[in-house]
């Protein structure tokens, strides 16, 4: 049975969960998660706006935008955006808190499964396995099963979180637009210092004992990480420009990173 003024059923949303296994399909270093999120959202996108075609589209295209977080707990953003979604909030509203929540999100995730529960579960399975005991492998596909089906949990309790806090976001839309706004671009700040990495190691010679290095003397010294935000923000720039394709310019990095490399700059 469906919830009360709710367009998608427990059961659909239950689905939604099932579906994310999709978001690693089609992985790339353009979008990396966005064709798998896309395509994952797709059958409830469509559900929403079935009456409006030109509405589906603009929802789809802001769904393949760039997205890289945990894909255990990616359910619980979808079931939240979806809620948004349904209720057709402000397209801004939910492209800023899609930005701002992925980041968090996969540090937790992350932190969570990948560097604690899963390896202190392998050890313990593993040391049954090496003892002979089939209780090893038994243990471990039981938790790693209870994982996987907690994406259902999560979606759902996304979708739910999402529906009662409407009314909330709505009466502060205007700053939680900003908020939202605000952490997503200190998100993508972290990931382009994550991500992007440029390190000179050309040195100038001073006199036969001593050298200054590009990187260490003078690029730091500016500003940690000042190259990586120069070529990310020129690559924008060529984005928004729109004359030159992303996968151009995917291949251009890549040539200037052996080049570099070769010539001992990079």
């Amino acid at each position: 049975m469906k919830e009360s003024n709710n367009l998608f059923s427990k059961k659909e949303i239950s689905k939604l969960g099932l579906r994310s296994v999709f978001l690693q399909s089609c992985f790339n270093y353009e979008r990396m998660q966005g064709a798998g999120w896309s395509y994952t959202m797709m059958p409830y996108l469509k559900k929403i706006h079935k009456d409006d075609k030109e509405a589906l589209s603009v929802a789809m295209k802001d769904n393949m935008e760039f997205i890289n977080t945990n894909p255990t707990v990616s359910p619980f953003l979808m079931g939240f955006l979806l809620s948004l979604e349904e209720k057709k909030e402000d397209r801004k509203l939910i492209n800023s808190l899609k930005v701002a929540l992925f980041g968090p999100l996969a540090g937790i995730g992350d932190a969570l499964l990948w560097f604690t529960v899963l390896p202190i579960v392998a050890g313990i399975c593993a040391s049954f396995a090496q003892q002979g005991s089939v209780l090893g492998p038994i243990i471990f596909f039981i938790v790693y099963l209870g994982i996987f089906l907690s994406r259902m949990l999560l979606s759902g309790f996304g979708y739910n979180l999402g529906t009662k806090a409407i009314d909330k976001i709505k009466e502060s839309s205007r700053a939680v637009t900003k908020g939202a706004t605000t952490l997503g671009v200190t998100v993508i700040g972290a990931l382009i210092a994550t991500y992007v990495n440029i390190d000179v190691l050309s040195k100038i010679k001073i006199n036969a004992e001593h050298s200054i290095s590009l990187q260490g003397d003078f690029f730091d010294k500016i500003l940690p990480n000042i190259l990586p935000l120069g070529y990310t923000f020129l690559m924008y720039y060529f984005l928004r420009k729109k004359q030159v394709s992303p996968t151009v310019l995917i291949v251009v990095t890549f040539v200037l990173a052996i080049l570099g490399s070769a010539l001992g700059v990079l």
